[in-house]
């Protein structure tokens, strides 16, 4: 029994001395992944517990289980019930990481992204070791959004200037050696001295990429660290297919990292007679591959602009529905230059939402609206894809139709077709609302309005041709809400968003602030306000909540508009006690006399019936509550047919002159949008704040 008992001591301290040995030992640690940024999309969302969230869960599933293997990249596709595009996803670890530690950011990422970004369809994280991202768009945008970071260190005043030149140089090579990667994985990693301080670097594509894309992704990156970060000690551009950063210490693995090779000309040893073969044969293979290349460009070109003309001329054999992949409506920007003559000023004919519009002539002679984007918009860029997403699936007569688009390097181009006859608020408002406007005697303002206002204009917009354009509208509306592929409001519903072509049909356009509902989606809220100021609803101005009756409150301030020809938010046209329209055609309304609202040109020749039953509609649709107003099938109804009867209008809320938020009422005037939200939320800060376009 002693003996036993001594043993078992012996063996308990043995274990002890063991453990605390195995504790002492240098096991590996690897550290948790550290986070960079993260960016969600808000064009749509997904409910819990739908079919898309289970294809997420299992592509997520499939992320995970897939990091240990295919070199740090891999991509995959999950088929989604009742839509046509698949869900796709991928993760790309940084080339010098582990299998482990790139399992490791992949789990990690994985697990925090549906956090970060609730019951969004469309979403990108950023790790210091990798990136993951998923969507369910047909076409992956491979340089938006894109995110810059910089180190809060620079580099002293006096050396800001060749610290620049030596910075332009490193990072114009080391994207030229990633993209030239032998290895084909689109990497490169480059240490360089600058005096006694070594700088590392390391630039990386997703392999999937072609040269080109890469090579411009790449070169978008860069240009974003040159245009943030003058003088900084370290910066990074985190792009969702490629990304680049530099440090002045090593945050990547360099024993790991090969170093690719520059390419070298020939070497000076080499005999002349071989120097002079080889040049001989490169330009006989040059001449013969031009040759074969000029010949199938001649080809694709003119197969491509048969195609652009059969669908701008609306040919049946083409249709909209047929087009899958949205690339075959791209154009060269070789082409929109020329058919713009170089953007000239000459052309210009209007400024839209993010960008100047110029008139083009194709050379098959179609005239075309080009809307360029700002190149240093990310507000631009992400409403470019947005517009082209949305609009390419769109096919209505009151819609403007979308022609093409052009997407090379940083330049983001729509092609439109053409409308002669400018917009909406150019006929009603004219430019006798700028000088008017400084006078509140109505005897004055009429007079003034009959001299300055065009006759001409005018008479093409008699009430005739206004009550065709509400008609229109209220159709191209119910269109976007009800009949069309998808379910989207606009959002941005305006006179300036209503292009009249040459017979006076309205179209309408800028869809760049639209959102798309799934089918069964009735409200969503944002924090981030976008639209006009002016024809925004009160509940979306107040408290971000959107619907299908924010367009229909918009549409009833529109209507009002038409009705009488002036703004609705144009103040100095009021009495201080309605200093809207809103107020006045109500207190008009209230007071039995509501055909005191029609514009006065119009007061020689009108429909009674038509006049009464717009301001009637127009009430209807801009009460405060959204249950109250109609939808817009019920008023196109109510619009085209005399037998629906009309219930009686509540008060409009009185938003627009004690509640106006001061996010809203600051900085900008009734005419401009706010832009201060974008389609993308970043992190957890807000971004409501609004700034003029």
């Amino acid at each position: 029994m002693h003996i036993f008992k001594t043993s078992t001591t012996a063996t308990t301290i043995q274990f002890i001395l063991l453990a605390s040995l195995l504790t002492s030992l240098p096991f590996p640690f690897e550290a948790s992944p550290i986070y960079s940024y993260h960016a969600c999309t808000e064009t749509s969302y997904y409910k819990p517990k739908s079919n898309f969230q289970t294809a997420l869960k299992t592509l997520l599933s499939s992320l995970i289980s897939n990091s240990t293997l295919h070199n740090g990249f891999y991509t995959v596709h999950i088929p989604l019930f009742n839509s046509p595009n698949d869900l796709k996803g991928l993760f790309l670890c940084r080339a010098d990481t582990t299998p482990s530690i790139c399992q490791h950011c992949v789990t990690a990422a994985a697990n925090n992204i549906t956090n970060l970004c609730n019951n969004q369809t469309e979403s990108i994280i950023w790790y210091d070791e990798c990136l993951l991202r998923y969507s369910n768009n047909s076409f992956l945008n491979h340089i938006v959004p894109a995110v810059t970071l910089e180190s809060d260190e620079s580099v002293p005043d006096s050396e800001v200037s060749q610290f620049s030149d030596f910075l332009a140089k490193l990072l114009k090579d080391l994207a030229y050696e990633a993209v030239n990667s032998p290895s084909g994985h689109k990497f490169a990693a480059k240490e360089n001295f600058l005096g006694s301080m070594k700088v590392y670097s390391l630039a990386q594509c997703t392999p999937d990429l072609s040269v080109f894309d890469c090579n411009t992704c790449l070169q978008g990156a860069i240009s974003s660290i040159g245009n943030c970060c003058d003088g900084k000690r370290g910066a990074r551009s985190l792009l969702p297919s490629c990304n680049i950063r530099y440090e002045f210490y090593s945050f990547y693995n360099v024993s790991a990292v090969s170093i690719q090779p520059q390419l070298s000309p020939p070497s000076s040893g080499k005999s002349n007679v071989a120097m002079i073969i080889g040049i001989v044969v490169a330009i006989v293979v040059a001449v013969v591959l031009l040759i074969i290349g000029c010949y199938f460009l001649r080809k694709r070109a003119r197969r491509k602009y048969n195609y652009d003309t059969t669908f701008i001329q609306g040919s049946s054999s083409i249709r909209r529905e047929d087009l899958t992949d949205i690339d075959c409506l791209q154009f060269d920007f070789a082409t929109i230059e020329a058919a713009t003559n170089c953007f000239s000023d000459e052309n210009k004919i209007g400024r839209g939402g993010f960008g100047v519009v110029y008139k083009g002539i194709l050379p098959d002679g179609h005239e075309i609206a080009v809307k360029r984007l700002s190149v240093t918009s990310l507000q631009g860029a992400i409403e470019f894809k947005n517009e082209v997403s949305l609009v390419a699936k769109l096919q209505h007569r009151n819609l403007v139709r979308m022609f093409g688009f052009c997407l090379e390097g940083r330049e983001k181009i729509l092609v439109y077709e053409y409308i002669p006859n400018k917009s909406l608020d150019h006929f009603l408002f004219g430019t006798a609302s700028k000088v008017i406007s400084f006078i509140k005697i109505e005897i004055l303002l009429l007079l003034i309005s009959i001299f300055i206002v065009d006759p001409a204009k005018q008479r093409d917009l008699d009430w005739s041709k206004r009550y065709k354009i509400v008609v229109g509208i209220a159709r191209g509306i119910l269109y976007l809400h009800e009949d069309s592929q998808l379910r989207i409001i606009h959002r941005d519903l305006k006179a300036s968003n209503v292009l009249l072509d040459e017979n006076m049909n309205p179209k309408i356009s800028d869809f760049g602030m639209a959102r798309i509902f799934q089918a069964d989606q009735t409200q969503v809220n944002t924090r981030r306000i976008v639209g006009t100021y002016g024809y925004m609803s009160p509940e979306y101005a107040m408290r971000g909540q959107f619907s299908v009756k924010s367009d229909v409150f918009s549409f009833g301030v529109l209507v009002l508009e038409i009705v009488s020809g002036k703004k609705n938010t144009d103040s100095n046209q009021w009495n201080d006690a309605d200093d809207d329209l809103l107020s006045y055609a109500w207190k008009k309304w209230s007071e039995q006399t509501p055909l005191e609202l029609l514009d006065p040109m119009l007061r020689e020749s009108y429909s009674r019936n038509e006049v009464m039953r717009c301001i009637h509609i127009g009430l209807l649709c801009i009460q405060e509550s959204p249950h109250d107003r109609p939808s817009m099938e019920t008023v196109a109804l109510m619009l085209n047919s005399y037998s629906v009867t009309l219930s009686l209008p509540r008060q409009p809320p009185s938003f627009f002159r004690g509640r106006t938020p001061d996010r809203i009422k600051q900085g900008f005037n009734s005419d401009q949008s706010t832009t201060g939200s974008i389609p993308w939320s970043v992190n957890d800060v807000s971004i409501t704040e609004v700034h003029p376009r």
